[in-house]
């Protein structure tokens, strides 16, 4: 996108492009992404905590939602 290169260009900022077809200037953001999504859903639905009664964040929240 010309406006978006242009917006580079005159902040003094390169813009890493590769040949048409060869996406593998994103598979490393593309990874990281997908193991942080991985990592967030352990975090809150598998991640078990000893102080909140043995259950995970997301199982705690619906209990005490369901108790009040």
């Amino acid at each position: 996108m010309k406006q978006y290169q242009y917006s580079l260009e005159k902040q003094g900022i390169t813009q890493s492009m590769s040949r048409k077809g060869n996406c593998l200037d994103n598979a490393v953001m593309e990874i990281f992404k997908e193991e942080l999504e991985d990592y967030i859903h352990y975090y809150n639905h598998k991640r078990i905590k000893a102080k909140p009664k043995g259950m995970s964040p997301v199982e705690y929240r619906t209990h005490a939602q369901e108790v009040a």
